[in-house]
This record gives structure tokens, C-alpha cells and sequence, in this order.
């Protein structure tokens, strides 16, 4: 018997002083994009320097969240539904992603090392068997069986459950799996 279904969410933050190549490439390409995007909600008579001056400013510059993530949709996309900075307690599987959500913790446009963005990686929806000693006990599969495969990821900073839904005991779960978060 499970206890829920449940979407896990890791979030990662880059900056200047990453050190891992693809958050190097991120973090250039949503900078230049940012750059460019910026101009259309900055005022020329007042421009403001930085993000959180023009969203002060502008409301409708809290489009920049998704404009600058269209950019990073094909560094995501290089990573196969996986992230590999997630393993299992056994090191062998990643945790799978279905989603993901870009946004901007602050940017300066006169200033690039004070660029810094957020990413989180949404999970698909995973069967909770339990939390044992310190690790998410999961499935994958999200149908009602007598056996699951299982995987085990440790709870650890930056990853969430970010949606629960506790089971009832009847088969309200069925059609819940292609849900977006």
C-alpha cells in the first residue's frame, strides 16, 4: 500500500562563481537574453540597472522569468528528462524530470557578475511507498499493482514535494499521471 502521489521538485541556483560547465553556458546565454529583453519593459527616459528595480518599476517586467527562460529550453532539453545531479542511494538512476520553471533571483544589466538565476526541475507525478531513513521511497509507476519497482532518493536541500495527494484507498489516482504541476 503507498501513502500518495507526489511531484518532486530540485532547484538549482547559478551564478558567476558556478563552476559546472553547463551552468556556465546557462547562465552566459540567459544574461545576453536578459540583456535584450530587458529593453522592452525599461523605461528610456529612467532606465533602471537592475531586475528588481524595474519589476519596482513595472510590473509586467515579471514576463523576463519566462522570456529569459526560453533560452535555456534546449540546455534543458541535452539533459534527457534527467537530472544527473539527483541520484538514487544506489547511484544508478537520476531523478526524472517532466518540467521546468526559470526565474530570475536578480540581474543588473551594467553589472553581469551580479546576474543570478533559479531553475527548478519538476518531477513527473511518482508513488510515495514511504520515507525511510532519510530517502523518499518511490515508484514510477503510478498504477495500482501488487508490486512496484522501487528507487530510493535522499532527502536533501534544494529537493521538495511539491505536490501530494494522500491515498484514499480507491482508484481516484488512474488518469493523474499526465497532470501538470
Amino acid at each position: 500500500m503507498y501513502k500518495a502521489r507526489i511531484r518532486l521538485a530540485y532547484r538549482i541556483v547559478i551564478d558567476n562563481t558556478s563552476i559546472i560547465t553547463w551552468d556556465k553556458y546557462v547562465w552566459e546565454d540567459t544574461f545576453k537574453e536578459y540583456l535584450m529583453q530587458n529593453q522592452q519593459f525599461n523605461s528610456k527616459e529612467n532606465p533602471k540597472n537592475t531586475f528588481r528595480e524595474l519589476l519596482a518599476e513595472n510590473e509586467k517586467a515579471s514576463q523576463l522569468h519566462y522570456l529569459v527562460g526560453i533560452v535555456a529550453s534546449g540546455y534543458v532539453a541535452q539533459l534527457k528528462g534527467n537530472f544527473h545531479r539527483v541520484k538514487d542511494v544506489l547511484g544508478n538512476n537520476y531523478l526524472p524530470f517532466t518540467n521546468y520553471q526559470l526565474d530570475i533571483v536578480n540581474s543588473d544589466i551594467t553589472d553581469e557578475l551580479k546576474h543570478k538565476i533559479g531553475i527548478t526541475f519538476y518531477s513527473p507525478l511518482l508513488t510515495l511507498m514511504d520515507i525511510i531513513e532519510g530517502c523518499y521511497l518511490i515508484s514510477k509507476n503510478c498504477e495500482d499493482s501488487n508490486g512496484l519497482e522501487t528507487l530510493m532518493f535522499p532527502v536533501q536541500p534544494q529537493l521538495s514535494i511539491c505536490y501530494y495527494q494522500k491515498n484514499t484507498g480507491n482508484n481516484d489516482f488512474k488518469n493523474e499521471n499526465s497532470e501538470s504541476n
